[in-house]
């Protein structure tokens, strides 16, 4: 097990009233009927009746675990080429949310609002299809990762981190600020990542003073995805103890919602790749943060990697486990 540090460098900020504090989310990629996940059977499948349905292994997890969790997000991702419509999606969308059980709070995670990206880019149509998503669930939240998703019309294979330029930061800042904007529920902007072999770095600004330069010159909240900040230590060097270093130049007190998904440490190199294995580092950097974050609102479990009947697959147990008594300790005020 890896210590952390006793005192944090820049203490932690004093806070008059702290939001409540929600627990345990989960957050799903659903891809319609393809990739990695379509062919393990998670994501959505078109229906006869053309609306598009949740397949079996979704419903059984749903099943099993819903209870687990206070709040529920999918992750976006295009049923077709096809111009973006409402219509499209709902019915899928119920199907998914009635499985969920009742009263659990839902949020949504975008990848079509771009904010990475240096070029022009119209986030108007992403936005408008949100605003009427939200209207019919009542998300509590919209979330996405600042980077790069895509490039004159060509989605990335791994969302890249935004230019870490000054040129790149007035842009991003701006870009955030405008989907913000555009947006009825708040706007949760993510760390972004740094797989090593996924995506690259331009530029030499500290990403960790970027994001917070960015989050109050925009004035969004954020999420902070535990294993993006630790793939981004370990690009720096930063392992071990180490992994601690520098974690207060993040905007701790904007911090809305930690992230996640499963990752693997393969040749030295950190990888997020989202196989629902968290590591132990994920772990202890979580309860480091549930200190440090006084306006965390929940801590989303995501990509979640499970069977046919709806268990999880035996390797995530264990780390599922210790996060889950985590997060019930830092939610009933015994931890954090």
């Amino acid at each position: 097990m890896t210590r952390p540090p006793r005192t944090a460098p820049g203490g932690v900020p004093a806070i008059t009233q702290a939001p409540p504090r929600m627990g345990l989310g989960v957050l799903m990629d659903m891809p319609w009927g393809g990739g990695r996940l379509g062919r393990r059977g998670i994501g959505f499948v078109e229906s006869d009746d053309g609306g598009g349905d949740i397949t079996d292994r979704v419903r059984a997890f749903l099943h099993r675990h819903g209870g687990d969790f206070a709040y529920s997000a999918l992750a976006f991702q295009p049923r077709s080429r096809a111009r973006v419509r409402t219509a499209d999606y709902v019915r899928a969308y119920d199907r998914f949310f009635e499985a969920v059980p009742a009263g659990t709070a839902r949020a949504f995670h975008q990848t079509e609002l771009n904010m990475g990206t240096p070029e022009r880019y119209d986030r108007r149509p992403a936005a408008e299809f949100t605003n009427e998503l939200a209207a019919r669930y009542g998300f509590s939240w919209v979330v996405e990762d600042l980077g790069i998703w895509s490039l004159r019309g060509i989605p990335m294979p791994y969302p890249l981190p935004p230019p870490l330029t000054e040129p790149g930061l007035e842009i991003a800042t701006r870009n955030v600020a405008e989907a913000a904007r555009l947006l009825d529920p708040p706007l949760h902007v993510e760390f972004p990542g740094f797989t090593e072999g996924g995506s690259f770095v331009l530029g030499h600004m500290d990403a960790f003073d970027y994001f917070a330069r960015l989050a109050e010159d925009a004035d969004v909240s954020v999420t902070l995805d535990v294993g993006h900040l630790l793939s981004y230590q370990w690009l720096r060097g930063r392992t071990g103890r180490g992994m601690y270093d520098g974690i207060e130049a993040l905007p701790l007190t904007r911090c809305r919602e930690l992230h996640l998904s499963g990752c693997q440490i393969v040749g030295g190199r950190f990888r997020d790749l989202h196989h629902g294995v968290l590591l132990d580092e994920q772990v202890e950097l979580t309860a480091y943060l549930l200190a440090r974050c006084p306006n965390l609102r929940g801590v989303s479990y995501e990509d979640p990697m499970y069977r046919e009947d709806g268990h999880l697959v035996e390797k995530s147990r264990r780390n599922y486990a210790r996060l889950r008594d985590l997060v019930t300790a830092w939610q009933r005020g015994e931890a954090g």
